[in-house]
Formats: C-alpha cells, sequence, structure tokens
C-alpha cells in the first residue's frame, strides 16, 4: 500500500490507528520526515495518532524510518559504552537534572550523549541547564564526535542529529498535542546499537509498547517513569529501572511506594541558573544527591559495561557520589 492510500485508512477510519501495518507505518513516518506530506493530510495523521495508543507494528515502522534518516555517530573509545539521554521538553514544577545525571556519569569516564531541543517553550529545558554549566549545544556533527572523544560529553540539538524528527517534534508543541514524535524521538540511537539508551515514559501504555520493542528488537536499554517527560529518576520518589538487554528484561530497582520525606537534597529553586549552581555544588560533594539519582547512576554504570556485576555498580555509585547509604 502506497502512503496516500495508507493516509486515508488511517484517516477513514476514525482515526483506528491499530490498522496501520509496520510497513504501511513506516511509509507514512518516512513521508513526514522528508516533509513529503500536505500541511491538511499531516494534521490529520497527527490528531488520529494522537487519538490512539501507539502499537507495537506502528512503532517498529516509525521507527525503521527515522533510523534511515538521522544521522549517525562512532562511539569514543573507552571501557563503556556510550549512554544516551534524550532530553524531552523540560521541566516545569521540578528543577531539571538531567545534566546531574550526565556530568555525573561523565565524571566517571563513561561517554555520554544528550540530544533535544534547544528551547523549552516555557518549560527548564536541558539546553538552559548546560549553558549555565558551561556545555553549550554542537553545532554540527564533526563538533559532537570531538566533544565526545575528548570530552567524554556532547549536548546535539535534535535538529543536528535529525532534522526531520526536529520538525516534527516542533509540530507538535505548536499544536499542543502528543504525538508519535515523542516516543519514538526516545529511541533514537545515533551509534547503532553500540550505546545504552535511557528511555523516559509517563504513561504505562506507553511503557508497555516500548517493553514490547525492546523485547521485539533486542537494544541496550534503560527504561524507568519519565520526570515531567525527562529522563531522570524522580528525587521524590524512584521510580522502576527497567534494564533490557538482547530482548531479555530485568528490574534493577523496584519503584518507591512513598515519596521520600526528606527532600532537602535538591534545588530550592527550579530556573536554570539556580539548577545550574546546585548542580555544581553536588557535583563538587558540598550537596548529596538524591538517592534515585544515585540508584540511576548505577543502573547506567552497569548497563554501559562500565561494570558487569550490578552490586559492584551499586557500590561505585555510592562511593563516587557520597551516598553510602543509598543502597
Amino acid at each position: 500500500m502506497n502512503v496516500a492510500k495508507a493516509i486515508r485508512k488511517l484517516i477513514d477510519r476514525g482515526g483506528r490507528a491499530d490498522e496501520l501495518s509496520e510497513q504501511e507505518a513506516h511509509e507514512i513516518f518516512a513521508a513526514i520526515l522528508d516533509g513529503g506530506i500536505a500541511d491538511l493530510e499531516l494534521g490529520g495523521i497527527v490528531v488520529a495518532l494522537h487519538a490512539n495508543h501507539i502499537t507495537l507494528p506502528q512503532l517498529l515502522g516509525f521507527h525503521s524510518a527515522l533510523a534511515e534518516r538521522r544521522f549517525r555517530l562512532d562511539p569514543p573509545s573507552s571501557a563503556a559504552r556510550p549512554v544516551v539521554l534524550g532530553s524531552g521538553p523540560g521541566t516545569l514544577d521540578q528543577p531539571n537534572l538531567l545534566p546531574l545525571l550526565a556530568l555525573m556519569l561523565q565524571q566517571l569516564g563513561v561517554p555520554v550523549l544528550v540530544h533535544g531541543a534547544l528551547h523549552g517553550d516555557g518549560r527548564v529545558a536541558s539546553a538552559h541547564v548546560f549553558r549555565e554549566l558551561g556545555v553549550m549545544p554542537c553545532v554540527h556533527l564533526s563538533q559532537a564526535q570531538t566533544q565526545l572523544v575528548e570530552h567524554k560529553l556532547a549536548f546535539v540539538p535534535t535538529a543536528v542529529l535529525a532534522p526531520g524528527l526536529s520538525w516534527l517534534l516542533g509540530l507538535r508543541n505548536r499544536l499542543g498535542l502528543d504525538s508519535v514524535a515523542g516516543t519514538v524521538a526516545k529511541l533514537v540511537d545515533p551509534f547503532d546499537g553500540e550505546a545504552l539508551i535511557v528511555i523516559p515514559a509517563s504513561e504505562e501504555a506507553e511503557r508497555a509498547v516500548l517493553r514490547e520493542f525492546l523485547q521485539v528488537k533486542p537494544s541496550n536499554a534503560l527504561m524507568l517513569e519519565a520526570t515531567e517527560g525527562e529522563a531522570f529518576a524522580d528525587p521524590r520518589r524512584r521510580p522502576n529501572l527497567e534494564y533490557f538487554r538482547d530482548g531479555e528484561r530485568e528490574v534493577l530497582f523496584e519503584a518507591e511506594g512513598a515519596p521520600i520525606k526528606n527532600l532537602a537534597s535538591r534545588p530550592l529553586r527550579i530556573d536554570a541558573a539556580s539548577t545550574a549552581l546546585w548542580i555544581r555544588r553536588a557535583i563538587g560533594g558540598e550537596a548529596a544527591l538524591p538517592l534515585p539519582l544515585v540508584n540511576q547512576i548505577a543502573c547506567c554504570l552497569y548497563g554501559s559495561g562500565y561494570v558487569r556485576d550490578m552490586n559492584q555498580a551499586k557500590a561505585i555509585a555510592a562511593v563516587e557520589t557520597g551516598s553510602l547509604i543509598a543502597m
């Protein structure tokens, strides 16, 4: 079925997106990313997909279409695989601590690539906090490659890594609707399977289809409940931290049943400057890291191959963050 027929199938059947096959989803998403669908049809597709939960065949098709249209980077020489952190729209009510996670891993010698938007549309984007910390966005791929090799950390705007996806994510923000673009963006792996991808997901329905995806299409990934759409563990209550490798799923940490009572260990204000100042203090050992973040660092050490044993990863994370009681 060609793209035009697939579009009519999606719209004419009341937006029942579960009718789309993997091949049809691939064709539609490829056309969208290439700018080959008129605005009116595109609006219908976005609305129809928004009205339905994404299915596994769709996700497989969307993912393969994007994989053909995003750029690749080479993993830097390191004992650990790179960790890929996709940054969402930013936080609105909590400090954005994704840069803290990235910088702590960098400090331990784990290469980290963060990709996301440069602007938060009223939210505190990771790019804002990184800028306050002196980590500037890479303007082209060769600069990203150099930053990874020399500094073990690169922030790459989505527009540099996958221009078509960046445009589609921008459309989502303008329409005020969730879209499949946000889910597919969480699976971006510029290292073609040679990295640990950290995947945040806010809704259980989204986590369910992502679990299916990661078990059908073997990957190396860490999935957790998103904190306002971002890929760091909620400092107030640790989420489930699920590790996927070669189609197998392992829960590394169970979700905490109740919020942590003592929340002194986090920024008091959520603006980028205040968050960056607190992150500097935390990295310097002057402020204690929230225990859910320490747990997530341990998972990243294990999933990246920094160590082969999870108990060893927990011990290293506790010692290096000064959180010996964390585990």
